[in-house]
Order: structure tokens, then sequence, then C-alpha cells
């Protein structure tokens, strides 16, 4: 048995959205581990600027690229750049991704087909172009970013619920499809992280924050570290009979109906 199991070194890996947040997360965990990020993002130049000398502080080799995930034909020029420039993608992450917390009888249907569009739309669309080369090459991981969403409703983010839990089924049909190829395609649901975003609620006596952490049995949020060792396994040889599988990483939510007491 190799002892090497977990050695991504070398590797090129296409981190979407991994300006910020649990994309970052994932993708400096990748780095570590000895790959090369492609760091994608769509706001602005200056911000994946601004990501990529985050990378390199850190020593990880990392290249930035902008353009819209759920644009077919940025994403096919920029696929095509990325192999010429950088190299074949080996490892694809589908983290970039929208929320917006609207009723759904007061949301507008626009806006709905948005959320669908980045949330699930775009990992077939980059899926597509990236998976040609790995066909070749028989070789390859695709990890598609999926939710507590892809398994449990909450108000106000229906559209970003059904997005998720169809990325559940989109992964297991690419699994399908590709895995004769060695290709494994698997996807990772975080739970709740303590991230920039989350700042503002998971401060003492938040009603959220409470929730969170009576709900979660691990009793906390999850640091975005905790995300770099699924993202590795998932990446590496380690994972290589591991096919259309979601990964939770949510510290217990979705083992139990709730927390129990402290004197059950």
């Amino acid at each position: 048995m190799s002892t090497n199991l977990f050695d991504i070194k070398g590797k090129i890996a296409l981190v979407t959205g991994s300006t910020h947040g649990l994309g970052m997360a994932m993708a400096k965990g990748l780095g570590a581990a000895g790959a090369t990020i492609v760091v994608n993002g769509n706001s602005s130049q200056e911000k994946i600027d601004h990501a990529v000398k985050e990378y390199e502080s850190l020593g990880i080799k990392a290249i930035g690229y902008k353009f819209n995930v759920a644009n077919e034909d940025e994403v096919i020029h920029n696929i095509k750049t990325i192999e010429d420039e950088i190299g074949p993608v080996d490892i694809l992450i589908n983290n970039a991704g929208i929320i917006k917390r609207t009723p759904l009888v007061d949301m507008e249907v626009d806006d709905f087909k948005q959320i669908i569009d980045v949330d699930l739309v775009s990992p077939f669309i980059v899926s597509k172009h990236v998976v040609k080369g790995m066909m070749t090459r028989r070789s390859g991981k695709i990890i598609n970013i999926c939710s507590m969403m892809s398994e449990l409703g909450r108000n106000t983010v229906g559209a970003y619920a059904a997005a998720k839990g169809g990325l559940v089924m989109l992964t297991k049909n690419m699994a399908t499809e590709w895995a004769r190829f060695n290709i494994q395609v698997n996807g990772i649901g975080p739970g709740y992280f303590a991230t920039s975003q989350t700042a503002p609620i998971r401060v003492d006596g938040h009603p959220f924050n409470e929730f969170i952490v009576g709900r979660t049995p691990a009793a906390k949020w999850g640091d975005p570290d905790d995300l770099a060792g699924a993202a590795i396994f998932l990446s590496s040889k380690a994972s290589d009979f591991v096919n259309g599988h979601i990964l939770y990483v949510d510290g217990g939510i979705l083992a139990t109906i709730g927390k129990p007491s402290n004197e059950l």
C-alpha cells in the first residue's frame, strides 16, 4: 500500500469562489499540501490580486483568473487559458455560490433563477469543460460544495436549498457517468462556520448564535480550517474508490434531532 495516499504535491487545483471565506480555507489547505491553486472570483481583479498575495504570503503557489462561472463562454475561454498557461486541472472544487434570504412568497422569479444559475448550473458548466481533459488523462477529482440546506429546510432560503439539493443529485450523476474514466466526483457539505460573514451573528446572546451552538452536538461553530482535511482527502489518492458521496463537515448536526441535555 502506498504511504503517500494524501499526497497532492504538484497537482493543479481550480477552486471557484476562492478569494475569501470557506473557498479560501479549502484552497489554503490544498496549497499547504503542495497543490498549485488557481484562484477564481468574479467581483473584481483587485480582490483576486489581494487573495493571490495572501496565498503567496503562506508559501502557496497561486494564480488568479477573473471570470463568471455561470457564463459558459467565459468558462470555456478561461479553462483553455488556464490549461495553456499553467497546465491541466487535476482538482476542481465548485465552491462559488450566492444566497438571497427572501421568503418564497416574496421572492422575484429572476432572483430565484439567478441563485439556481450560480449555485447549480455553474458547477455543471465548469465541470463539463474541465472534465473533458480529465477524461482524456483518465484521472481527476471534482468536489461540489453542497450545504446543510442540501438536506434541511429553513425559512427564507428556499431557492438556495433547491439549488444545493439539486447539487447533491448532480454530484451523484456526474459520478455515475465519469467513474469509468477514473474520475471521482464527490461533495462536501459544510455546517455552520466562523467566518467574517457570520461574525455579526456569532456574538454571545444573539438568537442565531444560541440556536447554532445549541443545535450542534459539538456545541460550537466550525473553524474554516476544519474543511481542509475533507478537501485534501477528496482530492487525493486516498479517495480513489469514493464516488458520489457527500461528506458533511457539520459538527454532528445531521446526526441528531437536537443536542441532548447534560442530564441525559
